[in-house]
């Protein structure tokens, strides 16, 4: 696929226009096969300039019936639409549930007429806490998301789901149905082979195979999938089809379907002349999400990241993560070449390419100190050509994070945890929160501050604090802040082994108390560390200074006072650009 230059320039100034008001985020999903100890896990960041980073909580509730439920727009509060409640619903902890279902997001975008004219539904966001609140695994829940969205409507742009249980993990990709319109004649333009059209969405969920690894970030991922046959049905001894559509939606629930998609989900795409093809040719992707140069460096990139770190072959695809449209497209899933654990995922969240082409701690732009942090826009035109700063899986407008992860061999409000940090992924701490608690830590707690008010127990403004403070010092800052992030992530995991065998020998009577008791311990010693560690690194750098430590302390003089403070050179680079541009003026001259 080759694209117009044009085309390169309008669809990148488009993509930084949406990435403003939409959440920009980073998946990534491992399947038991993948993971060292065979759990599940999927990643998410969420990140958007004016989300507060929270963990939010629903309790589980029993409801009378005829009760309705107010969904209202995650993103801007606007009330949607009324649905009626389930009988009951379970407890959820963030993005995760009592039974250990975990489900993430990114917005990818896709065709605008899909989304430009705005319909009654269901958004995203509601879509991903309905869901939580009423189904216990990942079958359920796509299940549960293919109803809503089908009966409701759906109000969002192109969105790509990760879905895990402790056993399976999903990718769910949804855009909505919308109609063309014919304003003269005031009425909906439907081909006359499209019959029983109504708005909702169009969608395709497929299995991640175990032993695998994938990842999405703002652009679709599914291009072709298998279909079903025309003639579909489970005769006695024909066996299962693995690929069902959502008219055989029951069977989702047999362990051999490991793809299914909505019914018309091809059939949409022809009626508005987007495709024209064979059923099997038909790809997801480029049909409701065509690949920009943005799609991909800005967004399929971050996958090529994490892709990268756990199978070195896949450095082949860097041609097409830097933006070339006509290079291989990477596959939506890979094979490590080795197994992973929870803190090296935490890692995998922890990325600037470094180690790439794109590396942001290499260029100017990273200033004298290696900030791998460019500031919005992230567009910009210089003399006439557009050109734009790097979006890595770690960036500065981060509200929260969090890997999800799912155990199957532990009771489920034990097995699930949900690793849960504020603010940048590179240096944020992940801390573990059991999916059986009740009660949220203060730090994150819903209402301790906002996006627009301080408050000094908060976990989001504590480490705003530290992040914007090493911003002016990075390469020297960074280095303190993982020594504390290492040590206290590394005695989470170990705290969290040792507290499993007595969590899963507890009563049900003893065990939510137990959980509320060990969650909010480690969130208070976190904030305890990530406050010495916010005055030390004050202490130690203020005004650009870099004062000495001997034994563990401040070195002091002889008789006690402060001792002179190191004052590293900048880079040679860096003095190079000042006399360039001004050496005229701070020129040494000598005086006659």
């Amino acid at each position: 696929m080759r694209i117009n230059k044009i085309f390169l320039v309008l669809t990148l100034v488009a993509t930084m226009v949406m990435a403003g008001r939409v959440q920009a985020c980073t998946n990534f999903l491992f399947t038991k096969g993948a993971t060292k100890d065979g759990s599940t896990m999927i990643t998410y960041a969420a990140d958007s300039h004016v989300l507060y980073g929270e963990l939010y909580y629903r309790a589980a509730a029993d409801y009378p019936a005829g009760k309705m439920f107010q969904v209202v727009d995650w993103d801007t509060g606007r009330p949607l639409v009324q649905i009626p409640q389930v009988a009951h619903t379970y407890s959820v902890v963030g993005n995760i549930n009592e039974c250990q279902l975990a489900i993430g997001e990114t917005t990818y975008g896709g065709r605008e007429e899909c989304w430009n004219t705005p319909v009654m539904g269901i958004d995203y966001g509601s879509l991903i806490y309905i869901t939580l609140q009423r189904a216990a695994n990942a079958r359920e829940a796509i299940k549960v998301m293919a109803e809503l969205v089908d009966t409701y409507g759906y109000y969002s742009e192109g969105e790509s789901f990760s879905i895990c249980d402790p056993n399976e993990v999903w990718i769910l990709e949804m855009i909505g149905k919308r109609a063309e319109y014919d304003t003269v004649k005031g009425k909906i333009v439907l081909n006359k082979a499209y019959k029983g059209y109504k708005d909702g969405a169009v969608w395709v969920a497929r299995r991640i195979p175990d032993g695998y690894v994938s990842g999405h970030a703002n652009q679709a991922r599914i291009t072709t999938f298998p279909m079903e046959p025309a003639k579909w049905n489970k005769a006695k001894g024909q066996g299962l089809h693995k690929t069902i559509s959502s008219k055989h939606l029951d069977y989702i629930f047999e362990p051999e379907v490991e793809c299914v998609y909505a019914h018309d989900v091809v059939a949409f795409a022809r009626m508005r002349g987007w495709f024209s093809g064979k059923d099997e040719e038909f790809s997801f992707s480029d049909t409701y999400a065509p690949l920009t140069f943005s799609g991909i460096r800005a967004c399929d990139a971050r996958v090529y990241a994490m892709f990268r770190r756990v199978n070195a072959s896949m450095v082949k695809y860097e041609r097409y993560a830097m933006g070339d449209a006509s290079a291989e497209r990477m596959p939506l899933w890979i094979k490590p070449d080795h197994k992973v654990d929870v803190h090296e995922v935490m890692g995998l969240m922890r990325d600037h390419y470094e180690g790439t082409a794109m590396d942001m701690t290499q260029d100017v732009g990273a200033g004298p100190f290696a900030c791998p942090y460019r500031w919005r826009p992230m567009g910009f035109t210089v003399d006439g050509r557009n050109y734009i700063h790097e979006r890595a899986t770690s960036t500065q407008q981060t509200g929260f994070s969090f890997v999800a992860q799912c155990r199957s061999w532990l009771p489920n409000k034990v097995g699930g945890i949900i690793w849960f940090g504020v603010d940048d992924t590179y240096s944020t701490v992940y801390c573990p929160m059991y999916c059986g608690i009740t009660k949220i830590p203060h730090c994150f707690a819903v209402g301790n501050g906002s996006m627009t008010e301080y408050s000094p127990t908060a976990a989001f403004w504590l480490f705003n604090r530290v992040t914007n403070f090493a911003y002016s010092r990075y390469n020297s800052m960074i280095v303190d802040i993982q020594k504390v992030q290492s040590r206290l992530e590394e005695g989470f995991i170990k705290d969290v082994a040792r507290f499993d065998t007595r969590a899963a020998a507890a009563t049900a009577d003893e065990l939510t108390e137990l959980l509320n008791d060990f969650s909010n311990r480690q969130a208070s010693k976190m904030m305890e560390e990530w406050t010495k560690l916010d005055q030390y690194l004050l202490v130690k750098y203020m005004d650009g200074n870099i004062k000495q430590e001997e034994n563990g302390r401040f070195k002091t003089t002889e008789f006690g006072g402060c001792a002179s403070p190191k004052q590293p050179n900048y880079p040679m680079w860096f003095y190079r650009q000042i006399v360039n541009d001004h050496g005229n003026v701070i020129e040494v001259r000598e005086v006659k």
